[in-house]
């Protein structure tokens, strides 16, 4: 069992707080030295388990894209199932949606590592819904990217709106059934199953 002191112990501390300090400043905004303070350590402590902010920032994002990905499993032949355990996984984690966007909007694309977690990650989905078109699961009009990139943007459309939703915490409840109910939906009437038509 890991001591406060411990290697293990920092590092797990170093990753909790650069999680909350990469979703709420992002990779620019982000400060080490408030990291570190929010972690009980050093500068360079955190400098002596991560090489840069950029890879302390990939290993996080790593971690949270993992988490949703356990939590939510995409399962082709239940495309609006997997929408709604989005929905619900963002509603519930909205650190998450902000790590991502974050990523998307400072990394430049061009320098992605090829063993890249968030660009892994989506080969295989594009991989599970082409096979799930090949099997007959799935309609072969649609590019199986196009599938993924609508799957996606329909998930998190909530998740990206926070200012629409409603301030009242029983209000906001009712207001997310809502809304997660007209996406599965959305996603039932875009991408019927192949095999049930």
């Amino acid at each position: 069992m890991a001591t406060p002191t411990s290697p293990e112990s920092t590092k797990d501390r170093i990753l909790t707080a650069a999680t909350a300090e990469f979703a709420r400043y992002g990779i620019a905004g982000a400060r080490i030295d408030r990291l570190a303070k929010a972690a009980r350590t050093s500068k360079e402590r955190v400098y002596a388990h991560f090489r840069s902010k950029e890879e302390l920032y990939r290993i996080v994002a790593a971690g949270q894209l993992a988490a949703a990905a356990e939590a939510t499993r995409l399962d082709p032949a239940d495309l609006p199932g997997y929408v709604g355990r989005m929905h619900d996984y963002l509603a519930a984690h909205p650190e998450c949606y902000r790590l991502m966007v974050w990523g998307q909007l400072e990394l430049d694309t061009e320098s992605t590592p090829p063993d890249d977690a968030v660009r892994a990650a989506n080969a295989a989905k594009v991989e599970q819904l082409r096979d799930a078109q090949q099997s007959g699961l799935l309609d072969r009009a649609w590019d199986p990217v196009d599938v993924l990139a609508l799957l996606n943007q329909i998930a998190w459309t909530w998740a990206g709106q926070p200012e629409l939703l409603p301030e009242d915490p029983e209000s906001r409840a009712a207001f997310l059934q809502e809304r997660r109910n007209t996406a599965v939906t959305a996603v039932q009437r875009l991408f019927p199953s192949a095999a049930s038509e």
